[in-house]
């Protein structure tokens, strides 16, 4: 919660717009609609007070220089709101963030600050929100990726196998390398062919799928795989380069 003076609405108001559609965009979700929801028949506060709070959103969403669609009746019983849309995998549309407004809160709290002439005043309470519900963020998002996450967000960024026994001392060292620089990464020593370790582990989706075999080990290198595209051998210490310029790239 935002406490500030009825000056500062406008300001805070876009501030958080800036912050939430930068939070969205890092997550992959670039199609954002916007919608500021009215004064509800049932609520808290004369119309005075509720003429204040919506214009103060609609100038505050103005200065955002962005697009809404207002919802009569929508808002919450001591304010109204702006609420962030964002869709899921099969098009339906999900309210996620909000900012509300509250001329009403304050006063039952009886809060004031110490205005600039020493006097009193009340301040605006705003209710925000980035995400919304985790559970319900984090289902749209899996949904969005198709479980395929960018490298900076999968939970296991890439896994490490070998071809045969002889190499799994070098992938032990290629992983601890790989954790040392700050990678989340697993090892696959399974006693299985290389091609079979490759199509199981895909169904994972990790963003990287590294093979090392004999002349890997020699070299001091490894195998790449980004998804589906083979990147060829190179040293492990051009490869996690290549990973710290991937996830500079990705924010």
């Amino acid at each position: 919660h935002i406490f500030c003076t009825e000056e500062q609405i406008t300001q805070e108001a876009k501030a958080f717009n800036e912050l939430v559609m930068k939070v969205y965009k890092q997550f992959g979700f670039e199609n954002v609609s916007v919608k500021l929801s009215l004064r509800p028949e049932k609520r808290a506060g004369d119309d005075e007070i509720w003429d204040k709070a919506e214009q103060g959103l609609r100038d505050a969403l103005t200065a955002c220089g962005i697009e809404w669609q207002e919802l009569p009746g929508e808002g919450a019983f001591y304010g109204p709101k702006v609420e962030y849309h964002i869709k899921d995998a099969i098009g339906r549309s999900w309210q996620c963030g909000t900012i509300q407004l509250d001329f009403v809160l304050p006063e039952r709290l009886g809060a004031e600050y110490v205005t600039e002439d020493n006097g009193r005043a009340r301040p605006v309470m705003l209710h925000r929100a980035i995400l919304g519900s985790m559970e319900r963020f984090i289902g749209i998002l899996i949904e969005n990726h198709a479980g395929s996450f960018p490298l900076w967000l999968a939970p296991v960024q890439m896994v490490v196998m070998n071809i045969t026994e002889k190499q799994a001392d070098y992938c032990r060292e290629v992983v601890e390398k790989l954790k040392a620089a700050g990678f989340r990464a697993e090892l696959d020593l399974r006693n299985e062919k290389i091609g079979y370790k490759i199509r199981d582990n895909s169904q994972y989706r990790y963003p990287y799928q590294i093979v090392v075999g004999e002349n890997e080990k020699e070299n001091g290198q490894v195998a790449v795989r980004r998804k589906a595209e083979d990147l060829g051998s190179m040293k492990v210490e051009e490869f996690i380069q290549r990973l710290q310029e991937e996830l500079k790239a990705e924010f």
